[in-house]
């Protein structure tokens, strides 16, 4: 494929996935019935692929249709907030746009962010959440938190947290008879992720877990599957901070390991830093200063 789909096209696609009928589509869309329908049929012939199936006298989309919607209904949105933003600029200064990490964002920026703006109202904040390593070079976006060992190529870089990996598990866990000693811990159901059990079966003088029946890559959904109770699992202290606090998690083990990353403030490499890079460095570093005096003293974070 040479060339994008027709905007017209995608927008009458995303249109009738959504709403699950033509007729429907058009009617939102201002234009006819068989307009929706030649543009659905255009966008199938030009990708040779059938995003729908018809069962009965109802369109139902095929698995390639759900996939293609959902990634074309997130391109529209971010579309159409770029227009918005364009028709209704703000002075540079006034914008601050940050790339984090979700799991990072979520758990623990957010819940601190309206102290931020509450301190600098005059900033519209932007959070702009990705696995992926965001490029900082383009100017679009001005500071980033990365996971990582540092010695990125072209940014400037300050540590701003060495991680320590814990266990937890929800209170009710296997009927509320939590597993107590680390060999216990082992053989209980464990909800696997990308962090390597090696290091703290290592330090408690135990066997690895074995592959278990679950296994999640993003540490969002791996926070809402423990305090589901679906398992015990190793996470990163500062995601799980706030709910053993609160007794949504309990800590099956006093033993933690550091993470073989840390978090990173990272922003383009110029001269000087602008004020609103300042303004967001300078309240993150107070922050994360007393986020490290909240911590067990037994907890030692880098």
């Amino acid at each position: 494929m040479n060339s994008l789909p027709p905007l017209s096209a995608l927008r009458s696609f995303e249109a009738v996935a959504r709403l699950g009928s033509v007729s429907r589509a058009a009617d939102e869309l201002c234009i006819t019935h068989s307009a929706v329908s030649q543009q659905l049929k255009l966008l199938e012939s030009q990708l040779a692929i059938s995003l729908f199936s018809k069962v009965g006298r109802k369109l139902q989309l095929s698995e390639a249709g759900r996939t293609y919607a959902l990634k074309v209904r997130v391109t529209l949105a971010e579309l159409a907030d770029a227009t918005r933003q364009l028709q209704q600029p703000l002075a540079p200064q006034q914008s601050l746009v940050l790339a984090v990490l979700p799991s990072f964002a979520q758990q623990w920026l957010l819940p601190r962010l309206p102290a931020f703006r509450q301190r600098f109202p005059h900033y519209r904040v932007t959070l702009h959440a990705s696995l992926d390593i965001q490029p900082l070079a383009y100017g679009q976006i001005d500071m980033g938190i990365r996971m990582g060992r540092g010695g990125w190529q072209g940014l400037q870089q300050e540590e701003l947290l060495q991680e320590q990996l814990v266990v937890v598990a929800a209170p009710h866990f296997l009927g509320g008879r939590l597993p107590q000693s680390p060999a216990q811990i082992v053989a209980s159901p464990i909800v696997h992720t990308v962090e390597s059990w090696h290091g703290w079966c290592q330090l408690a003088q135990v066997a690895e877990p074995p592959a278990g029946s679950l296994w999640i890559n993003d540490s969002n959904l791996l926070l809402a599957a423990v305090l589901q109770g679906e398992g015990a699992a190793l996470m990163r202290y500062s995601l799980v901070a706030r709910y053993l606090a609160d007794g949504r998690l309990r800590q099956l083990s006093p033993l933690s390991v550091p993470h073989p990353s840390s978090l990173w403030l990272v922003w383009p490499q110029h001269p000087q830093l602008s004020r609103k890079q300042a303004d967001f460095r300078d309240w993150l570093h107070q922050e994360m200063a007393a986020y490290r005096q909240s911590l067990p003293a037994w907890l030692n974070l880098g």
